[in-house]
């Protein structure tokens, strides 16, 4: 499939044929080397972490059809963006597009902490007590609309392939259910794969439910970004299996494993003692 020719219908079975694949592996991954036992029963927060990312795709493909690939597609046709004006090559553009949508992808995590209506949508992520799979597919679908429109204005603004944009969704996504993984590295491969790419151990800091902690690591599939701009924190405070997840003012499962809860949670009373800028 060359770049040029990409279409919808590619894209949805690519990213729906990866995101089974690779949600599989970790499922059976986390039951076989678990790195911490739960706090909470793995049914009743699968039910609702899978209901929720079952809820956020049908809002995105009724709201955006055609979703980012669509408006990279259309970006190609009307000549619109920084690449499509300069006229840049199809590997390099590729391997920008990669790069710098997941560029803009950490400085949008980093602002859904920062600014508190959108941490008060991105606390439904952190709410979660435990620390698996299904957490990195656990978004608020007001935070999954938000987040698209910022994607598909980066993908507008470059003038991005569309190949290359289902490359970086079918990344991100991969990337997400990895580094939530419960599972168990090798120290030795932890510490040699998170000059590369976000480990688990890595991505698990940002749950803890210090404030400090919790505003570190924000990348998701490189952990260049930390590294450069002073967000990386190696380890928690307490150890991986002591540390807390999760957000200290949200701990009842009613609030953190039933689907009321998580779509009602931005909208209860500020957190006291949440991640806050």
């Amino acid at each position: 499939m060359s770049m040029e020719s990409i279409t919808i219908e590619d894209e949805a079975a690519i990213r729906i044929g990866a995101f089974a694949g690779v949600l599989l592996l970790m499922v059976l991954w986390e039951l076989l080397a678990p790195r911490r036992l739960l706090s909470l029963p793995r049914s009743r927060r699968w039910a609702t972490n899978l209901l929720l990312v079952a809820g956020n795709t049908l809002i995105l493909r009724l709201l955006f059809p055609v979703a980012a690939v669509g408006a990279a597609l259309l970006a190609q046709e009307r000549q619109w963006g920084l690449f499509n004006q300069t006229g840049i090559s199809a590997v390099p553009a590729l391997v920008l597009t990669v790069l710098l949508l997941d560029f803009a992808i950490y400085w949008q995590h980093r602002l859904f902490h920062a600014i508190p209506v959108l941490w008060r949508l991105h606390r439904v992520h952190h709410a979660d007590v435990d620390f698996d799979v299904t957490t990195g597919l656990r978004f608020h679908p007001l935070e999954i609309v938000l987040s698209m429109l910022i994607k598909i204005s980066v993908v507008l603004l470059l003038g991005a392939p569309a190949a290359a944009v289902m490359l970086f969704e079918v990344i991100l996504n991969a990337t997400s259910m990895f580094n939530h993984g419960n599972v168990r590295l090798p120290l030795g491969l932890d510490r040699v794969l998170r000059w590369f790419l976000v480990t688990p151990d890595m991505h698990r800091v940002h749950h803890s439910v210090i404030p400090r902690e919790t505003n570190s690591n924000f990348g998701f599939s490189v952990p260049w970004w930390d590294r450069l701009l002073g967000t990386y924190r190696a380890q928690p405070e307490a150890g991986h299996d002591a540390m807390q997840i999760g957000n200290e003012d949200y701990r009842q499962p009613g609030q953190v494993a039933s689907i009321p809860g998580v779509l009602t949670m931005p909208f209860s009373p500020p957190a006291k003692g949440s991640a806050k800028p």
